[in-house]
């Protein structure tokens, strides 16, 4: 007869080894099963990305105020950064002159040759000749008369006929110097003048967009991602000054292996995975390149083959998180 410390044991070890004997069962169950299935494919490696704007001046100058700091948001049209105008503010000044002489030349060419009180002059010279011209007249036709009926005789006929004619060449005379000093110029003078009128105001137009540039605004709204240049320092045309990242720019960029490429197509879903991401985002493939990245010269085998890697891109669906750039993350097929 067993002790009951006995059969309290003999009982624990049987059900030990009928526990034992399932677990092994159900392994066994397991592999046979899972055999031939092929294993469970790895996330494809990527990270983060975005498609910033580079922006900077127009003109090469220096940089007069930088308006935004790296991570500041800032909207449309919004101030970033202002290049030094102290030049560009003479030459508005040069041009704007330039206009006023310009317009003085043309408003002088449309204008009277002779001024007011020099046209009254020559107009009451006009009047002197008219009453000396009357008054010969009037001698004229009574000389004329008088020759007509033999009393007065022929040299004072033709005397009273000259002085007639001379007043009437000196009225002619004074009516075409007034007439004269009320002409404006030459059409073609002022055809010219007019053109230079519009050259100037053109010009004039041209300066004031240049300093308009001078302030460079946001083309569009976004978070300022660097800032390469700092107020003073010289900027040549076209360098960029700073990156903004606008919304919706941020996409990711992984590396298909050659095994798996024909499982992958643009408009794939694919879910993303990352440290401290938050749950739930989704990427659509945008993007695949037609040639390998990394191809080794000769394929020996088809492990070989899976040395090859294909650059792809994929897009968020929806606004996209503010994640770093340059963030690593895990990609798997969406569900």
């Amino acid at each position: 007869m067993l002790h009951p410390a006995g059969e309290e044991l003999k009982s624990f070890m049987i059900r030990f080894v009928a526990l034992a004997v399932l677990i092994v069962a159900a392994a066994l169950w397991y592999g046979v099963s899972q055999r031939g299935q092929p294993p469970a494919a790895a996330p494809f490696q990527g990270y983060v990305e975005g498609e910033t704007l580079l922006i900077g001046p127009v003109e090469a100058e220096r940089i007069a105020h930088l308006a935004v700091e790296a991570g500041a948001a800032v909207r449309k049209d919004d101030p970033l950064f202002r290049m030094d105008a102290a030049l560009m503010e003479l030459q508005r000044a040069e041009a704007v002159a330039r206009l006023d002489q310009a317009r003085a030349q043309l408003a002088n060419l449309r204008s009277a040759l002779s001024r007011p009180e020099q046209i009254a002059v020559l107009q009451a010279g006009v009047a002197r000749a008219e009453a000396a011209l009357a008054l010969t007249q009037a001698e004229f036709e009574r000389q004329s008369a008088l020759s007509d009926r033999r009393i007065a005789s022929h040299a004072q006929f033709d005397q009273a006929k000259a002085a007639r004619d001379r007043d009437a060449a000196a009225l002619a005379e004074a009516r075409r110097h007034a007439d004269a000093a009320q002409l404006s110029g030459r059409s073609g003078d002022i055809a010219a003048a007019e053109a230079a009128v519009a050259a100037a105001e053109a010009a004039r137009r041209q300066i004031e967009t240049r300093i308009a540039r001078a302030a460079v605004l946001a083309p569009q709204a976004g978070v300022v991602q660097d800032v390469f240049f700092r107020a003073g320092e010289m900027v040549v045309a076209g360098q960029p000054v700073l990156s903004l990242l606008p919304p919706g720019a941020r996409k990711i960029r992984f590396y298909a292996p050659e095994p798996r490429l024909a499982g992958l197509a643009p408009g794939a879903r694919l879910a993303v995975s990352c440290d401290n991401c938050p749950a739930g985002l989704v990427v659509r493939v945008a993007f695949l390149s037609k040639e390998a990245e990394f191809t080794p010269p000769v394929i020996f085998s088809e492990q070989e083959r899976a040395k090859l890697v294909f650059k792809a891109e994929a897009r968020f669906e929806g606004d996209a998180p503010p994640l770093p750039l340059g963030l690593p993350v895990s990609l798997a097929p969406a569900p």
